[in-house]
């Protein structure tokens, strides 16, 4: 099994930081790529960002500038640091993970956990 975990969601106001992590944890034999992602209430799921084992990013248009990713692939974790949050960032940010996962001995390719979702509101 595998496991997918945020945290760091909260309260902040307009203009601050606030920082998500989000840890895979399980039967993993290796993590291609993780991402945020994100949904406010009555919108799609959009994409706030990703990272490659290799530490290609990829961002949504609007958070460019703002939030940075990162990851420590020994813990397999990820980071996300938002700077400057404005109103319209307030969603649920839910995380990633694409593996390869063990299963008695094999592995299983192109596997994509995602995690419970953490609330980030931004609001004075």
């Amino acid at each position: 099994q595998v496991h997918v975990v945020e945290s760091g969601g909260g309260l902040v106001q307009p203009g601050g930081s606030l920082r998500l992590s989000c840890a895979a944890s399980g039967s993993i034999f290796s993590i291609s790529a993780m991402g945020w992602y994100r949904q406010a209430p009555g919108k799609q799921r959009e994409l706030v960002a990703t990272i490659t084992s290799g530490g290609n990013t990829n961002y949504g248009d609007s958070v460019k500038g703002r939030f940075t990713i990162s990851r420590d692939n020994a813990k397999n974790t990820v980071y996300l640091q938002m700077n400057s949050l404005k109103p319209e960032d307030t969603a649920v940010y839910y995380c990633n993970a694409d593996l390869i996962e063990t299963l008695g001995g094999s592995l299983l390719p192109g596997n994509v956990y995602w995690g419970q979702g953490t609330q980030v509101t931004v609001s004075s």
